[in-house]
């Protein structure tokens, strides 16, 4: 089709186009490569391999916006679809007598069933991409969805706030518009004998425009030119992540989701001293680099993150990684290599920022290409504390009376175990005889007397369920989840070490846990020195009893209208959904179930040393907005039941307990932890008379 000089042009056209792509992929590649080593992965093949997969049937995308993952779905398979559409365009326009039009009929033995599959396929496929480019491009910039937009409090690189992002999401709509069109148009002017059943939309513009040599030159030049100019452009703008969010899907994380990467690398490059944690984008790992360049800027982790919905709070992870795309973009592309000199705290996200996260992982469980921007954020932390920032004042206290008291609410160690001298039977001590379960306690449940009845509940339970099991009293430290998620690695190993001192003193086959946070680390991080144990939630536990026929429901608590908060830590990091629901269900109350829930929950705020803050941002607190949410799955009682608000977690049990008296709902619904209906349906009461006499 395609004269001589044409051919010449279009080759020569080509090959600056494959130059600049070339080029940008590489800066990018070097770029990423600055980085810090990452945990080594295993089998990256098969990884990559599994990647794939999940990337061409879009299972990530559907966690969320179900309807607009639907019609990326659309857009997505029409884009693979053109692909091919492009490639037969070049043939078309290069070998003479190449055309697939009417079946192929001028092609010698040409398969004309498949051509003919083919073009339908691809004339479809195009209707597709239209109506799919042209549903976003509204929902940007007319209906213009605030889903899409950051709060003024939030930290933006200064070409993002101009619109750079907008930009070009326009020039690539743009594109896939003109590209389709001239495409259509393309084949639309070579249909000479008239409608064509297997392109029916070229078909109908040919009814209209009918048939040009001028017009398929044309069209042809417009389409394959766009094609040209955008493959290269992609390398610059944020839709390198078409590229990009298969890799790093496929060198996704692959150690427990409750496993941080450590303080400073493991491997060390000829040499290199590394400081602990981030201070300048390249002290991340070059994993991390790579999400910045994978980030798709849907900000649906902005959607979830619990600290966004206080409107006070000026965190975004979806800004944090816009930003490091930015800084790296303008230090590789751009004139400006000296920004990568300026610290994180003022190019991707600011210091406030950084204390604002609750490290609950919903940004990286809802990350349709794998990022996780929670992670680059504590290793932030490790380096502002490293360097001496200025830290809030309730949790500089927490810290120090960590350091010194092995727990973060300045207690005494003795007064650690205080509530199980006050109990009606002797409670174990494993560091000085052996037992079968070893109860880590944990400090909310150990100090705090609004949380210490329920604590007293569970040894009465296991009491009950012939349960072997002691405690470690003073011997017990904190465990140091939230201590490391602060960024004290130094604080979080002399904790651990202090613990792995008093686990050698006891003798046990596994340990039962009160606190989610400790359940994590302890199951996830300590085996990293040493401390490789058989890590129980007291929910888990709880369950076991039950079916073996060791508790046993004597009253069916029908009465109750409940629902159910999964914990951070138990569910999101660990996939404890199950034991509490089935303890429920056994329970016999009437169980509602959040629209937040399981692998969605939402968070209660006080993770990764929020609990501990002196100041908090104002407006309203993730706990607030959950039992605002449990009052409207209740929606209108019309019964006499209980409305009960059912937590696993000692801190949830402190956090909503507030937020049900801030949110003027007292009366309404009632915070109530798991045990408090165990110990009800199984018939435990707690011993009012010996209580008052040991108090």
């Amino acid at each position: 089709m395609l004269t001589t000089i044409e051919k010449i042009v279009f080759v020569a056209l080509a090959l600056v186009s494959a130059g600049f792509t070339v080029h940008g992929f590489k800066l990018i590649i070097d770029s990423i490569r600055k980085g810090r080593p990452a945990p080594e992965l295993k089998n990256v093949p098969a990884s990559l391999l599994n990647a794939g997969v999940k990337v061409l049937f879009q299972q990530t995308i559907f966690k969320a916006r179900k309807a607009l993952s639907a019609i990326h779905m659309g857009l997505f398979f029409g884009l693979i679809t053109y692909a091919f559409v492009n490639l037969f365009d070049v043939l078309e326009g290069l070998v003479p007598g190449f055309d697939l039009v009417y079946g192929g009929a001028h092609i010698p033995n040409a398969p004309t069933g498949l051509i003919n599959a083919f073009n339908l396929i691809a004339d479809v496929m195009s209707m597709f991409l239209l109506v799919a480019i042209t549903v976003f491009l509204i929902r940007r910039f007319i209906v213009k969805d605030k889903a899409l937009d950051y709060r003024e409090n939030i930290l933006l690189n200064p070409k993002v706030k101009a619109g750079g992002q907008q930009i070009d999401s326009l020039i690539v709509g743009a594109f896939v518009i003109m590209h389709v069109i001239a495409h259509l148009m393309s084949q639309s002017y070579r249909l000479t004998n008239g409608a064509y059943p297997f392109m029916p939309i070229a078909s109908f513009l040919n009814s209209i425009f009918g048939t040009s040599e001028t017009g398929v030159h044309v069209a042809w030049w417009i389409s394959i030119g766009w094609v040209m100019f955008i493959i290269p452009y992609l390398s610059r703008s944020k839709h390198t992540h078409f590229f990009m969010a298969p890799v790093t899907l496929g060198l996704a994380k692959q150690n427990p989701r409750g496993q941080l990467d450590p303080a400073i690398p493991l491997k060390v490059i000829e040499g290199q001293k590394f400081d602990p944690g981030a201070k300048f984008i390249h002290d991340l790992s070059w994993k991390r680099a790579l999400d910045a360049y994978a980030c798709v800027q849907c900000n649906r982790c902005q959607d979830v993150c619990p600290m966004n919905f206080a409107e006070g709070a000026p965190l975004s992870p979806s800004a944090l990684e816009v930003n490091k795309r930015y800084l790296l973009k303008e230090a590789t592309f751009g004139s400006h290599p000296d920004r990568l000199l300026l610290p994180l705290t003022e190019t991707v996200i600011s210091a406030e920022a950084v204390w604002s996260c609750t490290t609950c992982h919903a940004c990286v469980s809802i990350c349709p290409v794998g990022n996780e921007p929670m992670a680059d954020i504590v290793d932030i932390r490790r380096r502002m504390i490293v360097d001496g920032a200025e830290l809030d004042s309730g949790v500089q206290n927490a810290l120090q009376s960590l350091a010194t008291n092995g727990n973060w609410m300045s207690k005494g160690k003795r007064l650690r175990g205080r509530w199980a001298k006050e109990m009606e039977f002797p409670v174990k001590n494993a560091t000085e005889e052996p037992v079968e379960h070893l109860w880590f306690v944990g400090d909310t449940a150990s100090f705090d007397e609004r949380v210490i009845p329920n604590t007293k509940m569970v040894a009465r339970i296991f009491q009950q369920g012939g349960l072997d099991f002691g405690i470690m009293y003073q011997n017990e430290s904190n465990a140091g989840n939230d201590v490391r998620r602060v960024g004290e690695e130094g604080l979080f190993e002399q904790l651990v070490e202090q613990n792995m001192q008093a686990f050698g003193k006891a003798q046990f086959k596994q340990i039962v846990t009160t606190d989610p946070h400790s359940f994590n680390t302890l199951k996830n991080e300590y085996p990293q020195f040493g401390g490789k144990f058989e890590v129980k939630h007291y929910t888990m536990t709880l369950l076991k009893l039950f079916e073996e026929g060791k508790l046993t429901v004597k009253n069916k608590l029908s009465n109750y209208k409940v629902t159910f908060h999964d914990p951070c830590y138990l569910g999101r990091y660990n996939g404890g959904f199950t034991a509490p629901r089935k303890l429920l269900e056994m329970l016999g109350v009437e169980f509602v179930e959040m629209p937040r829930n399981c692998e969605n929950s939402f968070c209660c705020g006080a993770g990764g040393g929020q609990i501990w803050m002196g100041k908090v941002a104002p407006g309203e607190r993730p706990a607030e907005n959950r039992i605002k949410e449990a009052l409207t799955t209740f929606g209108e009682s019309t019964n006499e039941k209980t409305q009960l608000f059912i937590v696993t977690c000692p801190k949830d049990m402190v956090m909503y307990s507030d937020a049900v008296k801030t949110t003027g709902n007292e009366g309404k619904i009632e915070v109530r932890d798991i045990i408090q209906l165990v110990a009800e349906a199984v018939g435990v009461e707690e011993p009012v008379v010996a209580e008052a006499v040991a108090a």
